[in-house]
């Protein structure tokens, strides 16, 4: 069927973003190899909260996005992928402060001098047993570590832009949800469509049996009659399947329990879309997107990793200290304290040095190669979305023309059929008709309620899907 269709060229598009910004979150975390970052897969997985309930769910709109904002499992990873970024900024920052350890040793000992070769005659053999306590504070601090200095504003724009993935991953979410939740409103009316297609067929095929009985109709007309019913039965079990699939998958990205039983409350009717300014789209777009911002942060953060790689042939200052309380016991005990500062410079590390600069530069190239195409895909994002809601838009309005017209025009074969001044052939055509009309016209509205909601998402504004599913109120 059309839906079909439409679901195929539609889900596409939005599992393309979400691997585009699930491969940017991922980038943002790779010094943290622990902490594994979502994947296109992610987003449509959740972890299950709660359990079935015996009562059916009237699921909303915003019922199903505020679930998935809280359960789906692309938020989750993002949160402990950003969480991981945090740890490896702290580690960085560490490079940069004085280690201060302390430590109490308390030490007992008894010596065999024999047994270490140690023979004088009239001097005893075993000395011991003797100790002595220690109580003592170290303290070892890079003063100069310019790399380290790198290495940690580099950990910073890789935290900021682990943050800002996060924030886009719940535009990932909302279009995903949005598109699951809009797809049962659709399948729901393709049901809806199809039953009704059956019903019309019923009585066609109630006309033909009552005019064969009749002797003013051949048998041919009741068995195209029955092959049109029968045709529309199966399509009928064909959508009440897709349906309860789409329910299923629906549950998955929000994290509801797959026994629950739920019907959607929001049918979200046709709404033409007002149109806006390109220009001031594209903007917004710009400013507005968190995973362009992410890239923007990672680009940051190669630069600074160049920059570490460079300072690895400038020494480094670092400053070793111990004070502490040493002696027979704790009463008995006196003062020590040690002190050195010593200057390192690499002299016969060249191939490490030129292969490190290599490797940070190419990561450079890289992070800019990425973010200048990035640029490019937001805006060719905004423009998809605005001709993906002009075309839908006008598919719309001619298919709820053409519904009209082939319902006027089933009714009137079915009057003529009756009158006996025809076959039920045009009746069959028809019917036919009227469902290729419905199925057009469910496929285009979902395509465009979806364009609305991939507009939202390609201008950074998912947040606010509502004003974008709403507009001047139409409706079949």
């Amino acid at each position: 069927m059309l839906l079909n269709f439409f679901r195929k060229i539609t889900v596409f598009p939005c599992a393309f973003a979400v691997f585009a910004a699930a491969a940017a979150a991922s980038a943002s975390a790779q010094a943290v190899p622990t902490a594994q970052g979502p994947t296109a897969q992610s987003f449509q997985g959740s972890v299950t909260n709660g359990t079935a309930t015996g009562q059916t769910l009237d699921l909303t709109l915003d019922d199903a996005m505020q679930r998935g904002l809280r359960n789906n499992l692309g938020v989750i990873l993002s949160g402990t992928q950003t969480a991981a970024a945090r740890g490896q900024r702290l580690s960085d920052l560490q490079n940069l402060l004085p280690e201060v350890d302390a430590s109490i040793k308390e030490s007992v000992m008894q010596v065999n001098l024999a047994a270490e070769g140690i023979r004088i005659p009239g001097f005893p053999a075993m000395v011991g047993p003797f100790g002595f306590t220690d109580i003592r504070a170290s303290l070892q601090w890079s003063l100069v570590d310019v790399k380290s200095l790198r290495d940690y504003l580099a950990a910073k724009h890789d935290f900021a832009a682990a943050q800002l993935s996060a924030e886009d991953a719940r535009e990932m979410v909302i279009l995903t949800v949005g598109n699951a939740y809009l797809l049962v409103v659709a399948d729901e009316t393709e049901v809806a469509s199809v039953e009704a297609q059956v019903a019309t067929a019923k009585v066609s095929l109630d006309q033909a049996v009552d005019s064969h009985n009749a002797g003013t109709a051949p048998l041919l007309d009741v068995l195209r009659a029955k092959v049109d019913y029968q045709s529309l039965e199966q399509q009928l079990i064909s959508a009440q399947n897709a349906l309860e699939k789409d329910k299923l998958a629906l549950a998955r990205t929000i994290g509801l329990s797959l026994e629950q039983k739920f019907e959607v409350a929001d049918k979200e009717p046709y709404r033409a879309f007002d149109e806006i300014d390109l220009d001031a789209a594209l903007k917004q777009a710009h400013l507005s997107r968190k995973d362009l911002a992410a890239m923007v942060e990672q680009t940051k953060a190669a630069e600074e990793e160049r920059k570490a790689a460079t300072a690895e042939r400038l020494p480094t200052l670092t400053v070793n200290a111990d004070y502490g309380d040493i002696g027979i016991n704790v009463n008995n005990s006196h003062g020590t304290v040690d002190a050195t500062g010593s200057v390192s410079v690499p002299v016969f590390k060249e191939f490490a040095l030129r292969g490190d600069a290599e490797q940070a530069q190419a990561n450079l190239d890289t992070a800019k190669a990425e973010l200048s195409d990035k640029n490019a895909q937001i805006s060719a994002d905004v423009r998809d979305a605005l001709l993906d809601i002009e075309s839908a838009q006008k598919q719309v309005e001619v298919a709820r023309s053409s519904v009209a017209l082939s319902e006027e025009a089933l009714r009137e074969a079915q009057q003529r059929y009756k009158a006996g001044v025809s076959d039920n052939l045009a009746v069959s055509q028809a019917e036919q008709a009227v469902a290729q009309a419905n199925d057009q016209y469910v496929g285009s509205l979902y395509r465009h309620n979806i364009a609305k909601l991939s507009l939202a998402r390609a201008l950074g504004a998912a947040g606010n899907y509502k004003s974008y599913l709403g507009s001047n109120q139409g409706g079949k």
